[in-house]
């Protein structure tokens, strides 16, 4: 198998946040059973009021939603559907704002996610610079991988100095060699270059994408969890996507292509009906613990047949715990399963988040408990206002996310391929030169 470097241009990339500027961000979060744009308004806090990647407050201005079309699983399945409901999406979010966006930050879960790490040195000549870190950074991020893929997002995980890992800022100080470790996530073209199509369609300019795992974890998980080390799962509608942090940064993710509407289409089949019923049903009467439904407490719910008929199917709520319960166990398990093969299982500890709009299923919590072995907590969007109660539930926290990933997007790094980068390259005879040289001027 061959494999190349990816040119940093490959993907749209936002520049970082102004300390001191206020600015308006919108962004689009596409799942395959709905479209959400939010616009919000990101002020600068007071100094002293500055919290870790935190340095504004959120205001949402205006927030639009409308049903998913010609998107399945994430990946746009027809073009021009997907992008009547993306402008639909837009026009409501602006619309309630009061004011027009000219780009989005747009959320990615096609592409099959998958995380690479990769690791550079150098030996300083000095005391440690900022160059110095943002070019060790930078050639860490400088992952090979199968050509059919491109780098989402490159995070530094850990600096070292001589070998002493967890160090913040080595900037100033003296060391024999400087390390890096680097987190990268990628996503295969092909969907990505789908979705751009859908967007551009729809007339929209995409300002970065940002993968749904990634935005989801950023609204869910509190300081001390990021900091500790956790998983943020979000269960959306076609897929569940796995995010792991640890001191604070974005070290791990992954996705299960299974998901809230494979126990819609549970529900239609088995119980013979509309799924669009079945959705309301599951929304509003599943449960996934059999032993707490009763037998006599039943349910009245149109057949699936010709519109206008009387015929009506009668089911008990644990008839409905009993179709519902092994979809959900199947996801947990290849969860547990996904996490286990991560080799992160002693970073995460015992703390999951559950998020995403199936997530709240009545009884999934000490479900997941069971299964993953951990403390499972539901997740909800934090840290941001002018939302209303609608909005604040878990099916809209990667939008929130999206909204907060400016703050953070100053983490990442794009791989060097500059002649400049090269020079300095141990792995090159361009590059022992130039360190040779560079230590004899």
């Amino acid at each position: 198998m061959s494999f190349l470097f990816r040119r940093p241009s490959d993907v749209p990339r936002m520049k970082p946040l102004s300390s001191r500027r206020t600015q308006i961000v919108s962004v689009l979060d596409i799942g395959s059973e709905k479209m959400s744009c939010m616009i919000g308004r990101l002020r600068p806090r007071p100094e002293g009021e500055v919290l870790r990647d935190r340095t504004h407050t959120i205001e949402v201005l205006g927030v639009g939603h409308q049903r998913s079309r010609g998107v399945k699983s994430g990946n746009v399945i027809d073009i021009e559907a997907a992008a009547k409901a993306i402008r639909a999406t837009v026009d409501a979010a602006e619309a309630a704002a009061g004011l027009s966006v000219g780009s989005l930050i747009v959320s990615l879960t096609a592409g099959r996610l998958k995380s690479y790490r990769g690791s550079a040195s150098l030996e300083p000549l000095a005391a440690i610079t900022q160059s110095d870190v943002d070019f060790v950074e930078s050639q860490a991020a400088r992952i090979q991988f199968e050509p059919n893929r491109l780098a989402l997002h490159s995070v530094p995980f850990d600096l070292a100095i001589d070998g002493e890992g967890g160090v913040e800022n080595p900037v100033g100080m003296t060391a024999g060699t400087l390390s890096a470790d680097m987190h990268v996530l990628t996503a295969e073209e092909a969907p990505l270059r789908n979705l751009e199509a859908a967007l551009n369609e729809a007339h929209i300019e995409v300002e970065a994408f940002v993968a749904t795992p990634y935005a989801s974890a950023l609204a869910t998980l509190v300081e001390d969890e990021a900091a500790m080390g956790s998983a943020a799962i979000d269960m959306g509608s076609g897929t569940t996507t796995i995010a792991i942090f640890h001191n604070g940064r974005f070290v791990y993710a992954d996705q299960v292509a299974i998901g809230g509407s494979h126990i819609t289409m549970d529900l239609a089949r088995g119980l013979s009906i509309h799924p669009a019923d079945a959705e309301r049903l599951k929304v509003v009467n599943a449960s996934i613990l059999p032993q707490i439904a009763d037998e006599d407490d039943v349910i009245t719910i149109p057949s699936l047949g010709e519109a206008g008929n009387d015929e009506t199917v009668t089911v008990s709520r644990a008839t409905i715990a009993k179709i519902v319960r092994p979809r959900v166990e199947e996801i947990l398990e290849l969860v547990r399963d996904r996490l286990n093969a991560s080799n992160l299982g002693h970073v995460i500890g015992k703390r999951v988040v559950l998020t995403g709009g199936a997530s709240q299923l009545s009884g999934l919590p000490d479900t997941a408990r069971a299964i993953l072995q951990r403390n499972v907590r539901l997740g909800r969007p934090v840290g941001v206002a002018g939302l209303t109660t609608a909005h604040k539930s878990p099916a809209f926290s990667a939008a929130v996310g999206l909204l907060i990933y400016p703050q953070v997007v100053h983490r990442e790094t794009v791989a060097t391929t500059s002649i400049a980068a090269r020079m300095f390259d141990q792995s090159t005879k361009a590059g022992r030169f130039g360190t040779w040289l560079r230590r004899s001027i």
